[in-house]
């Protein structure tokens, strides 16, 4: 049996969770999400079925892929949080909302993917962090997570 089979499902759950409250905030408490704000979504996805498929198949390779896509998620999330410690800068809204919102995922999820806010709204705390900290956050737990179990020799 795979060592690493359970610690890479709990990875995926706990990214799968991430987009849940994600659609949570969106949803039921009307946060509508800004462009890097729908990146950071597709790379928790990308975490957790590249976690799944590892947990079953070649775990090395797919926890670097994994890796990859939270080191990915952590520079977003940094530079949405730059976006917000320097106004007046821009997210990208005109030319990135316009990319993201003709991807396919938009097209056929746009509950999950369509970019309809804007990077400064995302301000607003909640449980003490705003929504960029908070992601910035679970993709820090995840990078520490996968590279530890990249370390180990039996994975």
């Amino acid at each position: 049996m795979n060592p690493s089979r359970t610690p890479l499902l709990a990875i995926a759950a706990f990214s799968f969770a991430m987009i849940a409250v994600a659609l949570y905030l969106q949803h039921a408490l009307d946060m509508l999400p800004c462009p890097l704000c729908v990146i950071q979504r597709y790379l928790f996805l990308s975490v957790g079925i590249l976690a799944v498929v590892g947990a079953f198949r070649k775990p090395r390779v797919y926890t670097g892929l994994s890796l990859l896509a939270a080191l990915g998620g952590l520079g977003t999330a940094g530079k949405h949080l730059y976006i917000l410690a320097h106004p007046g800068l821009s997210c990208g809204i005109d030319p990135m909302e316009t990319l993201l919102n003709k991807l396919p995922a938009a097209t056929y999820l746009p509950f999950l993917f369509k970019a309809d806010g804007l990077c400064e709204d995302a301000t607003a705390p909640w449980f003490g962090l705003s929504i960029p900290q908070w992601s910035l956050l679970g993709f820090v737990m995840l990078t520490i997570a996968l590279g530890l179990l990249l370390r180990r020799r039996d994975a």
